[in-house]
């Protein structure tokens, strides 16, 4: 029988989001990403529902894996739409949903949204899932090319979520496993700045999943990082679960990051039990040791900060106005930012020529000068608006998500009301 002998998950804030309204759920045989829609406090209490709803595991032992998934989603769908309802500051919040279950050979998907769930087999890698998003609804009509389905604006606009209405349609389906399959759940924070070439050039080259989802993170913020990011991977095979793995989610990133592994920890235990007091020469070398340790440290910090004062580059402010920024782009844990603004200038965005939306959104790293001067050349010769976009069949509303300076004006969209 085959079982889950490998996991891995991570989710990042991105480059451009002040928090993270992706949650995910991984505790074998259940994995499952959500993407929060409806602005921080809202988005990010609608993904913790949905994901939250998969623990203790499948309520209805009777009911098939693609039942007992969707039976999981509507309670969250249920719970999420109540709240909203009884908190007007939490009105149309809502979150994408994408699920698997793996059950005898078989791994059951449950799926609302446009986050994704990926198989790699064989050195192969195939989407499972299909967006509920306009773009999708416009390439399926023939509208739209792949490729201009990828590049699209519009591409955010979603037409389904778990929240918005009292219940929702969830799309279940069932493929047969084998030996060796990689499922990969991820939220459109990846899928947007990273192609499916891409990922399953990361996947197949990666020396482990722990390996492969880091890569997958960087990747996307390297390409620009817009939005929040998680991927949840997990690999099936013949055998024992990789002991390595288990339990992963209870040492922090920063401990793990740094390979204070819980093996390590106890290892390093063990070997300091019954050895009694260090010597004292020992202690004054590793003292001296730990000294030029922190004098190394210190002297990077300080050449750090004197270079990032050095930086500048150019974004957007909260009122989507082209704005010059001093440091680099980008955050910290616990909400430190590494740049603050200098000064903003009447100019939109979104009325801005491609190329130069670009240069906006792109954040180049400047001199004083040549972002000072760039931003005077858009200020005084302000070009035309952009392109007129396809006329979308309905009109849903859009995700309502923080943006953080330099966020590109489409920003995360939501539910069609």
């Amino acid at each position: 029988m085959l079982r889950v002998v490998e996991e891995a998950h991570k989710t990042d804030t991105g480059r451009q989001r002040q928090a993270n309204e992706d949650s995910y759920f991984a505790k074998p045989p259940l994995f499952a990403v959500a993407d929060g829609m409806g602005g921080a406090q809202a988005g990010e209490v609608a993904s913790r529902i949905a994901a939250g709803a998969f623990e203790g595991g499948p309520r209805n032992d009777d009911a098939s894996a693609e039942g007992q998934l969707e039976e999981i989603a509507q309670q969250a769908n249920r719970k999420i739409h109540r709240l909203a309802q009884e908190d007007s500051s939490r009105a149309g919040m809502g979150t994408t949903l994408t699920a698997a279950l793996v059950k005898n050979d078989e791994v059951a998907f449950g799926h609302v949204g446009d986050s994704r769930a990926y198989l790699l087999r064989n050195g192969e890698l195939k989407r499972l899932t299909k967006d509920h998003s306009l773009v999708e609804e416009l390439r399926r009509q023939g509208r739209l090319t792949e490729e201009q389905a990828e590049e699209h604006p519009q591409r955010s606009i979603i037409t389904r979520a778990l929240g918005p209405e009292p219940s929702v349609n969830v799309d279940t389906m069932t493929f047969p496993a084998r030996d060796g399959d990689v499922f990969l759940l991820c939220s459109d924070g990846l899928t947007t700045m990273v192609t499916d070439d891409e990922i399953r050039e990361i996947l197949v080259t990666s020396k482990s999943l722990r390996n492969a989802v880091n890569r997958l993170v960087e990747a996307a913020n390297r390409g620009g990082g817009r939005d929040n990011i998680t991927a949840v991977a997990f690999r099936l095979a013949e055998g024992a679960a990789n002991e390595a793995d288990e339990g992963a989610t209870l040492i922090s990133r920063t401990a793990e990051s740094a390979g204070l592994t819980r093996e390590r920890m106890r290892g390093a235990t063990d070997r300091l039990r019954g050895q009694g007091p260090m010597p004292a020469p020992r202690r004054r070398r590793r003292a001296l040791k730990w000294a030029a340790a922190f004098l190394v440290v210190a002297a990077v910090v300080v050449a750090a900060v004197f270079f990032v004062r050095s930086i500048y580059f150019l974004g957007t402010d909260d009122q989507g106005n082209v704005a010059v920024y001093r440091g680099l782009p980008y955050e910290l844990p616990l909400g430190v930012s590494l740049y603050s603004k200098q000064y903003s200038i009447p100019v939109q965005e979104g009325t801005l020529s491609e190329e130069r939306q670009r240069a906006v959104t792109g954040h180049t790293l400047r001199g004083k000068d040549d972002a000072t001067s760039l931003a005077e050349d858009i200020q005084n010769r302000p070009t035309e608006g952009l392109p007129p976009q396809p006329a979308p069949p309905s009109q849903p509303k859009k995700k309502k998500k923080s943006k953080k300076p330099g966020a590109s004006s489409k920003g995360k969209q939501a539910q069609k009301r």
